[in-house]
């Protein structure tokens, strides 16, 4: 039973589950269509009865309308309850006649005598008969025939329709209470079934119990125990593996990784002797490359402080080009202004020199305009003259317009002679002006080439700042690669010495496992052939990779016990040395102890 799986152990208690719940789902199916059945069988009886129980009602109210009818006829009544007794014993004979075809229409039920029901049908229509014959009886108003009727006929077809209902009702309450009793008989059958499901579920559920514990809960128990056994570091227990399913192979694994653990300890023991000297080792050279690589960096802090002070002076040199350069642009734009404002001065002054021109021709209309009035005003004076006493006031006005156009004369004269010298000051003004526009011009093309020689110089300054700047630069970054290596330095020497009191604490740590010379021996010879195993020989050259590379000038005689260098990893910061170096340590003893 120990081999048995626990997959198949699983399994198997569900199918057994299964097994009991589709038992208890046919079950409970069963009871449920057999009260269904019952259920469906009561209606049926309950339905026949009351629809042969209202014709029978519906027969009685007839009768009773009959007998009001009878009784208004007597009496000589109202002919309006004489016609509504009619009509109520008219719609309940049809109905009745109704319930009669309905009930006649449905099946024999289970266990019904077929001549009750004939009874019961040919009764109801005999009476039915009676009563409509009585009816129209009435109609007729033969009151004595209808008494005769009823005596003779109605009577006995009441009581024989009475005696088939109540023959038929004592069956059907026969039939139900047979159902009722059969229900209950099968009621207590599905109780009976349903409590013995329910003892043997308890019974499986205690017997699954039982087996998985012996199957999978004590063994459980027991690899725990082994784990703790381990965990505390007691690897002498002996594993025995007692099954070949799931748990045995479990066993087997944890036997595997005491073996395997058994390998590692040993292996760490004999391997802490080998780092604890390398470190040393390690130690002393990185002192020394430590000491000469801070006398580097001294010196080439120095270098970087006489390269700033040269950039400083080259970048102020560029600025005052790019100064110059700036002014001398600003002068060649205020020359070129001034050119542009000469020409327009001379344009101006030509315009000048037009209009004046224009005015001389004005004013000699002017004085032509005044020699033609001075004539017309002699003329004036002659005719005033000619005129005697009547031409005075003619001659007066005469002698003024003349004097007038003598005085436009004199005044047009003296403005022709100002107009004229003005023309010639301003032919000679611009001359003078054309004269400055050229200079003007010349000017700005001596501005224009300062200008391109002074932008030369400051492109000469700025690519001698860009050039100064990367060698600045460049020794910059030789001063961090240098404090970079210093740091890194440092962090190899506080390795080894982390490395050093690793390897003690390492020794301490393995100290508290448990082992058995025996056990190691063989426990070895299992691990050989496995491909992950590392030798522990191989521990001391990775931690002694650090130091190689400054070993040939560091400590010479120590030189030919380091191996080859790796390269070195970029550098960290000084203060992070310590627990940089712890962790990649911690990696390095994850990566081991995931390898067995």
């Amino acid at each position: 039973m120990r081999n048995l799986t626990v997959r198949f152990s699983l399994m198997s208690a569900l199918a057994l589950f299964s097994c009991m719940i589709v038992v208890g789902a046919a079950v409970g199916i069963f009871a449920l269509g057999r009260a269904n059945h019952a259920t469906e069988y009561v209606h049926e009886i309950t339905e026949r009865a009351l629809l042969i129980n209202d014709a029978y009602k519906d027969t009685t109210r007839t009768r009773a309308a009959q007998s009001r009818i009878y009784s208004t006829l007597m009496e000589k009544g109202d002919q309006a309850v004489i016609d509504a007794a009619f009509k109520s014993a008219q719609t309940t004979y049809e109905r009745s006649l109704k319930y009669l075809d309905d009930y006649a229409k449905l099946p024999d039920l289970e266990g019904q005598d077929p001549a009750t029901k004939t009874e019961l049908i040919e009764s109801a229509k005999a009476l039915n008969e009676i009563l409509k014959k009585a009816t129209e009886v009435l109609r007729s108003g033969d009151a004595a025939a209808y008494s005769q009727l009823n005596n003779n006929f109605i009577s006995k077809g009441g009581a024989r329709f009475s005696t088939a209902l109540d023959v038929y009702q004592k069956r059907a309450m026969e039939l139900n209470d047979k159902a009722t009793t059969e229900r209950q008989r099968e009621y207590n059958l599905v109780v009976w079934l349903v409590v013995a499901g329910l003892i043997g579920a308890m019974f499986l559920v205690i017997g699954v119990h039982f087996m998985l514990r012996n199957i999978v809960l004590t063994p459980l128990n027991r690899a725990v125990h082994l784990l703790d056994l381990v965990a505390n570091g007691d690897l002498t227990t002996k594993v025995d593996v007692e099954s070949k399913n799931e748990i045995g192979r479990l066993f087997a694994a944890i036997r595997s990784m005491q073996q395997a653990l058994l390998t590692t300890v040993s292996s760490v023991r004999s391997s802490s002797d080998s780092i604890d000297t390398n470190a040393k080792e390690i130690a002393a050279g990185n002192m020394d490359l430590s000491s000469r690589t801070e006398q580097q960096a001294s010196s080439l802090e120095e270098t970087a402080a006489s390269m700033e002070e040269l950039t400083g002076t080259v970048k102020q040199n560029a600025e005052n080009a790019l100064q110059a350069n700036q002014l001398a642009h600003s002068a060649s734009s205020t020359a070129s202004k001034g050119g542009e404002v000469v020409s327009q001065v001379v344009d101006t002054m030509q315009a000048i020199n037009e209009s004046s021109r224009k005015i001389v021709d004005i004013i000699s209309v002017i004085d032509g305009i005044a020699f033609q009035t001075n004539i017309l005003a002699l003329n004036a004076a002659v005719e005033a003259a000619r005129a005697g006493e009547q031409g005075r006031g003619f001659a007066v006005v005469a002698s003024e317009v003349r004097s007038l156009a003598q005085r436009s004369a004199a005044a047009a004269k003296e403005i022709k002679s100002l107009i004229d010298d003005s023309v010639d000051k301003v032919e000679a003004g611009s001359q003078l002006v054309e004269q400055a526009g050229a200079t003007m011009s010349e000017v700005v093309t001596s501005v224009q080439r300062v200008t391109d020689i002074v932008g030369e110089i400051a492109e000469a300054s700025r690519e001698q700042s860009t050039g100064i700047e990367q060698v600045n630069r460049a020794i910059t970054q030789m001063d961090e690669v240098t404090q970079q290596n210093a740091a890194l330095v440092e962090e190899a020497a506080a390795a080894a010495q982390s490395l050093q009191a690793q390897a003690t604490n390492l020794v301490a740590a393995v100290s508290i496992f448990k082992i058995d010379a025996h056990q190691v021996a063989s426990a070895s010879v299992k691990a050989r052939p496995m491909p992950k195993a590392a030798p522990a020989p191989q521990a001391a050259p990775a931690m002694a990779s650090v130091s190689a590379p400054v070993a040939p000038k560091a400590a010479p005689a120590a030189a030919p016990k380091l191996p080859p260098a790796k390269p070195a990893k970029p550098a960290k910061p000084a203060g992070a040395s310590a627990s940089s170096s712890a962790s990649a340590r911690g990696k390095d003893d994850a990566q081991d102890w995931e390898e067995f």
